[in-house]
Formats: C-alpha cells, sequence, structure tokens
C-alpha cells in the first residue's frame, strides 16, 4: 500500500467521523488531539487502524509521536505494514 492510499484513508475517516465531511478543517501537520479528536475519539481511530490495516498498535504506541497529526498516523502505519511485511 503507497502512502498517499494510507493517507487518504485516514483522512477519509477522520472527516467522515470527526469533522462532519468539512475536509478543509484537516491540515497535515494540525493536532488531532484536542482539535480533531477527544479521548474517545483517539481510541475509535486506534480501532480503525487497527481493522483497516489490519495491524495491531500496542498502548505505548498511542501517543503524539504515532498519532499526534495526520502525517504522524501515516507513518506509523507505514512502519506498522512494513514490519509486517
Amino acid at each position: 500500500m503507497q502512502t498517499k492510499d494510507i493517507e487518504l484513508e485516514i483522512r477519509t475517516f477522520l472527516v467522515d467521523n470527526f469533522l462532519l465531511g468539512r475536509k478543509e478543517k484537516l491540515r497535515d501537520d494540525e493536532l488531532l488531539l484536542g482539535n480533531v479528536v477527544d479521548s474517545t475519539g483517539v481510541v475509535e481511530l486506534v480501532v480503525f487502524l487497527q481493522e483497516h490495516f489490519e495491524v495491531t498498535v500496542e498502548d505505548e504506541e498511542v501517543n503524539p509521536e504515532n498519532l499526534g497529526s495526520v502525517q504522524n498516523a501515516v507513518a506509523f502505519i507505514e512502519r506498522k505494514l512494513l514490519k509486517k511485511a
């Protein structure tokens, strides 16, 4: 799966589930926690990532470095998929 495909899937999920379809509200480097998703939303995002990309997200991996922005989430999933291959 290519980076642009991963990004599109994550963006689509965030826009559809948290921004009511307003894709212009989601910038690449915007902090997700507090701006786009709340604490419950983080759980929803993790479940989506695990189910959609068939990866396991460990509790200690749920942090701003991995899920703090769209760019971070894309890079995180890319690393997970590379380890899985």
